[in-house]
Parts: C-alpha cells; structure tokens; sequence
C-alpha cells in the first residue's frame, strides 16, 4: 500500500474549492494527469456519484464519490480490479482562504504488488501535478 500526503494552501473560500474539486466530471479541463471526464449518474455531486476519467498510464477509469461532505471532505474512488484506494480531500477554512489536505491512497492488487515503488514515484508526481493545477485553476480570476 502506498499513502502519499500534501497540504497547500487556496487563495478561495472553502466552498469555491470544495465545489471545484465536486466537479469530478469536469477535472480534464484543469487537471493534466487526466486526458478527458465526464459525469455518468444524474444530478448534483453525492455520495455514490460516478465518473469516468481516462487517465494518463491507466486508461479509462470509473471513479465514484465517497465520504462526500459539503464544503469540508470528499474522496475519489477509482473502480478497478488492478488497484484500491483513492484521492481524498479535506478542506479547512481560513477566511478567505482555504488549507486542503491531500491523502492519494495506492493499494495495488495482485502482481501489481510488485510495481509499489513506481507506484511510489508516479504517485508523488501526479499529486503535485494535480494540487499544483487546482490551485492554478482557483486562482486564476
């Protein structure tokens, strides 16, 4: 299992970050670790929501929404026999700004056990790259 970490600080208000970081259907349009997304269950971002992103090195994925709570925490879920775990946010109010921290949670299954340390680096890189883009993407007005 391979749990990686990162706290950064928004420039926004943690409601325009939280509603950002909902916008799982929306996240090729900023984040550059994923080529396109798209929203597959109707309505508002909840828990049980589905996505499919197609992802740099991985191919099309299914994500789902977990442990959604508005304005403060939610984590996505990849769907896939390979591997479990999944991005969570939790977000902290600061005024007008906001501390998110990351936790990217890497549990490879079967003979991908094997891959951990490349897990362990492409990991690092794609949190970086995706905290780095969102608070480009925030703060960008």
């Amino acid at each position: 299992m391979v749990v990686l970490q990162l706290t950064q600080q928004i420039n926004k208000p943690a409601d325009a970050v939280f509603r950002a970081i909902a916008d799982v259907g929306n996240f090729a349009s900023w984040n550059p670790t994923i080529k396109a997304s798209r929203q597959l269950t109707p309505g508002d971002p909840a828990n049980g929501s589905r996505y499919e992103w197609d992802l740099k090195g991985f191919g099309t994925v299914q994500q789902e929404l977990q442990e959604f709570e508005p304005g403060r925490r939610l984590r996505i879920v990849p769907l896939m026999k390979q591997m479990s775990g999944g991005h969570r946010f939790t977000l902290e109010a600061l005024g007008r700004s906001t501390r998110v921290d990351h936790e990217l949670e890497m549990v490879p299954k079967g003979v991908y056990k094997l891959v951990i340390p490349m897990m362990k680096s492409t990991g690092r890189k794609n949190l970086d790259a995706t905290a780095a883009a969102l608070k480009r993407h925030l703060e960008q007005d």
